[in-house]
């Protein structure tokens, strides 16, 4: 039986190295891998390009990566929830590639099914399109976007077996189950792990070929970014 199962994140991130392509997934903070950005924190791996929707806050998630500039680029969508962020492109500090979020979740897509560009037309006639192929087709412009892989993908999810099949719940299934399918290594963090053949073969979101490190997390904040509540 294939088992896949590392004993913690410090064991699973262990062998990143200096100035990898990693993607991390997670929307705002909902479905972030929090240990795994813990571990990487501990091992101090620096010049990373991170591929993810946002890049945190100032003081969760990749913003803590940020805060001790371990990260020398992002290809992200959505980044005005941290300060430090802004302060490190503005200064030139930070290498920011912005993408359309659509745009962003296709070009994860489009790696992880080998498809190595595709044709979009968001982003035609803005900066997005300086430097980019494009085409017209049935009279409407397009770019041509690449498809994105990374050296290692961390994902986060809530269940998983030791053959690395995984479930995610409700709005964690974000941009976790594409870009499982795009890094040539992915990690998942889950926060139950049970023996390969107890979960529901009809409920599996990623199936186990696209992970080869899983390990059960603990101590999940979960926090959430804007909390409103009625007066």
């Amino acid at each position: 039986m294939i088992n896949k199962v590392v004993k913690n994140a410090s064991e699973a991130v262990k062998d990143i190295p200096d100035n990898a392509v990693l993607m991390l997934g997670g929307f705002g903070l909902c479905g972030i891998p929090e240990n795994s950005i813990q571990a990487l924190l501990d091992t101090k791996v620096k010049g990373l390009t991170c591929i993810s929707n946002n890049a945190g806050v100032d003081d969760f998630g990749i913003g803590l990566m940020l805060k001790t500039h371990q990260v020398k680029k992002m290809i992200s969508s959505y980044v005005g929830e941290n300060a430090e962020f802004e302060r490190q492109l503005l200064s030139g500090e930070l290498d920011v590639e912005l993408i359309p979020q659509g745009t962003l979740a296709e070009r994860v897509r489009a790696g992880g099914a080998g498809i190595p560009a595709f044709y979009t037309p968001a982003g035609f006639g803005t900066e997005v399109a300086e430097g980019k192929e494009t085409r017209e087709f049935d009279g409407k412009m397009y770019l041509l976007e690449k498809g994105l892989v990374a050296d290692f993908s961390l994902v986060k999810a809530w269940k998983g077996d030791t053959a690395g099949n995984l479930i995610f719940k409700g709005t964690a299934r974000n941009f976790n189950p594409m870009m499982a399918a795009a890094g040539k290594i992915t990690i998942a963090e889950v926060e139950e792990l049970v023996p390969a053949g107890q979960l529901n073969p009809n409920e599996i979101h990623t199936p186990g070929i696209y992970v080869q490190r899983i390990f059960e997390g603990k101590n999940y904040e979960k926090r959430i970014e804007q909390r409103t509540v009625r007066s």
